[in-house]
């Protein structure tokens, strides 16, 4: 499974923007979906992940309530929609594909599919 994200850039805080990963390969829709950040000098950290169906979604304390995660497995694609952007979210989105949810969750990665990376900017 290949993975590229698309969507990030520079916005003022209060704003919003959509990212999404594009996936290639036939097991694109077997596999949860997840999205992960790293801002400079810290490790990176889970943000949101969903279930290989859609129906099951899972988000970081500081995300819940201004991210939505979503899916459309007939056009391999992951979103995630960030609302009421906060500077302290500034950071590099990296979009990662494995076998569960929990697996995502846990950063207990079983599989080695990662994106290169989006950069978001959120400025005060």
């Amino acid at each position: 499974v290949q993975l590229v994200e698309s969507g990030g850039g520079l916005v003022q805080a209060g704003g919003s923007l959509r990212l999404s990963c594009a996936g290639s390969g036939p097991t694109f829709s077997t596999l949860a979906m997840g999205w992960l950040r790293q801002a400079p000098g810290k490790e990176r950290e889970f943000v949101a992940a969903i279930n290989r169906f859609g129906l099951s979604t899972y988000y970081a304390d500081s995300v819940k309530d201004r991210f939505t995660i979503s899916r459309d497995n007939a056009k391999s694609m992951v979103y995630l929609q960030m609302n009421n952007l906060k500077p302290e979210d500034t950071a590099v989105y990296y979009c990662h594909a494995d076998t569960t949810l929990s697996i995502i969750v846990s950063g207990q990665y079983n599989l080695d599919y990662w994106g290169q990376g989006t950069q978001v900017t959120v400025s005060s």
